[in-house]
């Protein structure tokens, strides 16, 4: 299993649909993460995730988290 934690916001409200063999919930969503340090144009550049939660942590992204919201762990 892997495990990312971070500080980022939410691209976009969270897409939630359900599977069909025992109906579990799965949640989508994109974060965007800006870098600590600027590039050789003194910007910083920003990285974008996908992310898939499934179940209880789906349920939780699903009700709690719209776009624009700050998110910082993710387990």
């Amino acid at each position: 299993m892997n495990k990312f934690e971070f500080l980022g916001r939410l691209t976009k409200d969270p897409e939630v649909r359900y599977t069909s063999g025992n109906n579990t919930q799965v949640t989508t969503f994109s974060i965007a993460n800006q870098r600590n340090f600027k590039n050789a144009d003194n910007e910083r550049e920003t990285d974008f995730y996908n992310v898939i939660a499934w179940r209880g942590t789906a349920e939780h992204i699903a009700k709690y988290f719209k776009k624009g919201s700050a998110i910082s762990k993710i387990s």
